[in-house]
């Protein structure tokens, strides 16, 4: 595991990145790494590019700051409660992308139109229902979206994704968010062509000698 100085510079770069590859603004959207048996979370309401690695908040195994006067971001049971049930799970990104955003503000999952929907580790990438932002209720929906994936939509709000580390939480949410993109563009023009149950398993199967790992 990396020292938590080199965490905290993760976290630090992974919202800024989000930021400059527009899968997030402003103080919208958050990320965290598991730290062992305790998790480094990113604040709230600072945004990214004045974000630095002294801000990162550092949470115990039931999510409380290690510092009181800290104050993580407002989804933190959301993060907290993935790592809770995922322990493949040691890293977490959250964000308001564009047409991800606009997706989940429809209702509409990603249905399997595109054999990369499958790095989201399933052949669709569904939506956890409706919950207010910064509720215990939401992180349950999350979670039970994710049910062994890597990514889901969160109604009316944005996506989600998890990964091995910060570096692959963050390629599967601009993944999805490309995904997102496309379908969008599908669907206004008649909508895409599914691929079948059969043709996705062959496709977890190429991604397994891929650089893809579902």
């Amino acid at each position: 595991m990396a020292g938590l100085q080199q965490l905290r510079e993760d976290l630090v770069a992974v919202m800024q990145r989000m930021d400059a590859t527009g899968l997030n603004r402003g103080t919208t959207g958050n990320a965290s790494v598991r730290a062992g048996n305790a998790f480094l979370i990113t604040p709230t309401s600072v945004p990214a590019d004045e974000l630095t690695p002294d801000a990162i908040v550092e949470l115990d195994a039931r999510g409380r700051p290690i510092d009181p006067a800290r104050h993580p971001s407002s989804e933190w049971q959301m993060h907290v409660g993935i790592y809770m049930r995922r322990p493949d799970a040691q890293a977490v990104v959250h964000c308001h992308s564009r047409f991800a955003s606009i997706l989940a503000c429809c209702g509409r999952a990603i249905p399997s139109m595109h054999y990369m929907v499958g790095a989201s580790g399933r052949s669709t990438i569904p939506m956890a229902p409706y919950a207010c932002f910064g509720s215990a209720e939401l992180a349950q929906r999350v979670i039970e979206a994710l049910d062994g994936g890597f990514a889901c939509l969160m109604a009316n709000h944005g996506q989600i994704a998890i990964g091995d580390s910060l570096r692959r939480a963050f390629a599967v949410a601009l993944e999805v968010e490309e995904q997102s993109a496309i379908y969008w563009g599908s669907l206004a023009i008649g909508g895409p062509t599914l691929l079948s149950n059969e043709q996705m398993t062959e496709v977890f199967a190429r991604f397994k000698n891929y650089g893809i790992k579902s």
